[in-house]
């Protein structure tokens, strides 16, 4: 049986690269290998696996957060977030790369999908940043990363579906990743405030068109565009990471107070839902498909002799400890070149998550790298998928060669966070125990 599960692997790959959308190739390799191992069986094994699907409440909360953010692209609540940003970073040197950083790590936290975060800030500020002179290497970085970053700040839906695969506390995960991501966020910033003080015309400072405005009224202004979406991510996460709510609950809430927040800016109409709620359709369809295309194929593998096959190949090679880490580490991000991050989940959590903690890892120490690692894959040429993302919304200026170019840098910031979380287990772990214990 061992033998016809390795060619899983090849037969998923190969159908990928056909076209074959990644949910169908999960779907119709895990058929097609199910039959030899359970037979007419097979259908029983797949309803009650979609059932389990179904069935877990965890994945409510999908539809919830995408609806968040949809609602805040929708709106244009978003654009009245970029502005109030820019009115205190426009003196920075890169002011307005800051501030789109800044942007996507708040809007990172009200959405939840990389792709609503790098598309709504990136159709905001790649215009303006463009209009100002600023280096086209340089935006296409930012944004690029920048809206990489909704997969390690929270509430992530990619992390919400990697804690329902590894049976594991959401709350804990999104715990663990608050310190990593906004390290990651700061990293970001502070190269793009050095790049710039260097060499100015990369992103030369902009004088707000407001900013003959006093203090206090910078202040109003700004209370006004953001102090509303901040309450809104501190009751969501809050309540899930103190325990007060559960993801659902907390994410019902979110949903609540988006519309109420879209009637308080007076940008709310029927138009407005009716487009956010079928995008949030359209979102979770695709999501969903994946996971239980993922939740398919892993069944297969696995009652097939896949993890025993796994382990036996790791006890030849007798890598030890680190060593089967980092291939693991390493897997997940080659497997980022050719596969979408939920595929990722579904594949090698279930194989690598058990192999992890039998080493005595912390599991949400290694979810932590997990999402590091993925995001760095996200942002690495050639198949990269933020780069897919931006080239549908940059103008015909920005080239393939300048996101290449852009990407670079952030790539070995990712890489740095990645080696502090591994030398230093705290940044990821102290915060979950100072807060739940």
């Amino acid at each position: 049986m061992t033998d016809i599960v390795t060619w899983m692997f090849p037969v998923l790959l190969t159908l990928i690269f056909l076209g074959v959308p990644i949910a169908f190739a999960l779907m119709s390799t895990a058929f097609l290998f199910g039959i030899f191992r359970f037979g007419e069986n097979l259908f029983f094994v797949f309803l009650h696996k979609i059932d389990d699907i179904t069935g877990a409440s965890i994945l409510a909360a999908v539809p919830l957060f995408v609806f968040m953010g949809a609602m805040l692209e929708k709106s244009g609540t978003a654009e009245k977030l970029f502005e109030a940003i820019h009115l205190w970073t426009h003196r920075l040197p890169g002011g307005l790369a800051v501030g789109t950083i800044l942007m996507c790590v708040i809007f990172a936290a009200c959405s939840g999908v990389i792709g609503a975060t790098e598309t709504v800030v990136g159709l905001l500020a790649t215009p303006v940043m463009l209009r100002h002179g600023y280096d086209k290497a340089l935006i296409s970085g930012t944004i690029t990363a920048g809206g990489s970053l909704g997969a390690i700040i929270p509430p992530s839906v990619v992390v919400i579906i990697l804690a329902a695969v590894s049976e594991m506390s959401l709350g804990d995960m999104f715990i663990g990743m608050f310190i990593p991501g906004l390290l990651m966020a700061g990293l970001y910033i502070l190269y793009i405030i050095i790049t710039c003080t260097l060499n100015p015309e990369a992103g030369p400072k902009i004088l707000h068109p407001d900013n003959t405005l006093s203090f206090h009224d910078k202040l109003r202004v700004t209370a006004k565009a953001l102090l509303p979406p901040l309450i809104l991510i501190i009751v969501v996460l809050g309540s899930i990471m103190i325990g007060v709510a559960v993801p659902t609950e907390a994410a019902a809430v979110g949903a609540i107070g988006t519309i109420a927040m879209t009637v308080c800016y007076k940008t709310f109409t029927l138009s407005v839902m009716f487009d956010a709620m079928i995008k949030t359709l359209s979102v979770t369809a695709m999501i969903l498909t994946i996971v239980v295309g993922g939740t398919m194929f892993a069944s297969v593998f696995l009652s097939s002799g896949g993890f025993d096959a796994v382990r036996g190949i790791l006890e030849f090679w007798d890598l030890g400890k680190w060593g089967t880490l980092i291939l693991i580490l390493t897997l997940v991000f080659f497997a980022g070149f050719v596969l979408d991050g939920l595929s990722i989940i579904l594949i090698i959590v279930p194989i690598g998550f058990p192999i992890i903690q039998n080493f005595g890892f912390d599991p949400i120490w290694f979810a932590v790298l997990f999402l590091v690692v993925k995001q760095t894959s996200y942002l690495t040429p050639p198949m990269a998928g933020a780069i897919f993302y931006f080239r549908a919304i940059a103008p015909p200026q920005i080239g393939l060669m300048h996101m290449y170019k852009g990407v670079v840098p952030f790539i070995i910031l990712d890489l740095i966070v990645l080696v502090l979380v591994m030398i230093f287990p705290s940044l990821a772990l102290w915060l979950p125990a100072k807060i739940l214990g």
